[in-house]
């Protein structure tokens, strides 16, 4: 690496490439909850978020050389993904509540669709970035505690040391465009940070202190992209055109499975510039050529003012609208299991 500072490396913290994230005053805070509570946002679900008893045996047994690529929606963000041998977890939290307390803040509104005592052996766990509803510390200890020994954690750059503080002993920070090369049953697996337009802070005085980004994971039998939580940018162009070199090579290209957030995004002028809502998911569907998409950060937490079941709707109808086939951007029950056909 050159002497020269990255663009997105600022005195004392980071901040996105395309446009600087200016954190929101407190008047806006109030004036956004004022206006929710006059209008009686957000509006209770129309019909129960769908929930599945999850595959216990499948994601058990789905290990090593004869692994299968899937995917199991665990609830708002965390993901369990199976390839390249590994299972690995996104922004995991299983806690009651997306909180630094245990009594306050937003709470699940259903249970994870697996517990922690009934995940298969993590190997890798990926953390977007330090925001309450993605970094869990409960959760965090858990998964470092586990039977024979706590999965690698990835992070984006100045959270090693707060995972350290934690008791995380196996952890790797990157920058955007960074890797991490894990040797599998299938073959190499590299882990890249890559950008996206988000921000961080865990208390007033820590905001864009440390990175923020999405994955991207290289295995021989799939190809993985997680967005984390961001808002639309060039980011997902520049996604593409950066690893459409290997992606070309073979399998005709594309990501294999992309996990897009499509929740907590109304009201517009409040959350545009940190989380997308559907349209912009389905944007970054194709800039980053997935050949699929499961819709993630929804149906779990309260955060914004659209009701909890209403990003699936948007989704089937916005799909519909572009022609996409339903497998092509899917959502998933809670607990549910989609699996993949291999990459060659």
């Amino acid at each position: 690496m050159s002497g020269k500072r990255p663009p997105h490396h600022r005195d004392g913290g980071f901040q996105n490439n395309y446009g600087d994230f200016e954190p929101k005053t407190l008047g806006q805070v109030l004036r956004w909850r004022w206006q929710a509570g006059r209008q009686g946002l957000p509006r209770p679900p129309r019909e129960p978020i769908p929930t599945t008893a999850p595959d216990l045996g499948f994601v058990h047994a789905n290990r090593g050389a004869a692994q299968q690529p899937a995917v199991t929606w665990v609830g708002h963000a965390t993901v369990l993904a199976q390839l390249g041998g590994l299972s690995l977890l996104t922004d995991p939290i299983f806690s009651e509540r997306a909180s630094p307390l245990g009594f306050i803040g937003p709470r699940r509104a259903q249970p994870p669709g697996l517990a922690l005592h009934e995940l298969p052996p993590i190997d890798l766990v990926l953390v977007s970035h330090n925001h309450y509803d993605h970094l869990d510390l409960a959760s965090v200890r858990a998964l470092a505690r586990q039977p024979g020994g706590g999965p690698l954690f990835v992070v984006p750059l100045g959270l090693r040391a707060w995972c350290r503080r934690q008791g995380l002993e196996r952890v790797v920070e990157l920058d955007w465009w960074q890797g991490h090369q894990l040797d599998t049953a299938h073959g190499p697996l590299e882990v890249v940070l890559v950008p996206a337009q988000h921000w961080s802070a865990r208390g007033l005085t820590d905001r864009l202190k440390t990175l923020w980004g999405g994955f991207a994971v290289f295995a021989p039998d799939c190809h993985l992209f997680f967005a984390g939580d961001t808002g639309y940018s060039r980011d997902f162009s520049d996604i593409r055109a950066r690893f459409a070199e290997r992606q070309q090579a073979r399998h005709g290209g594309g990501f294999d499975i992309a996990l897009l957030p499509i929740g907590a995004y109304e009201p517009r002028w409040f959350m545009a510039d940190q989380h997308v809502n559907v349209e912009e998911a389905l944007k970054i569907h194709a800039d980053v050529g997935a050949k699929a998409s499961l819709g993630v950060h929804w149906g779990s937490f309260e955060l914004t003012d659209e009701p909890l079941d209403e990003p699936p709707r948007q989704l089937a109808a916005q799909r519909a609208a572009l022609g996409l086939a339903p497998e092509q951007f899917f959502t998933l029950a809670i607990g549910e299991t989609r699996r993949l056909p291999p990459r060659g």
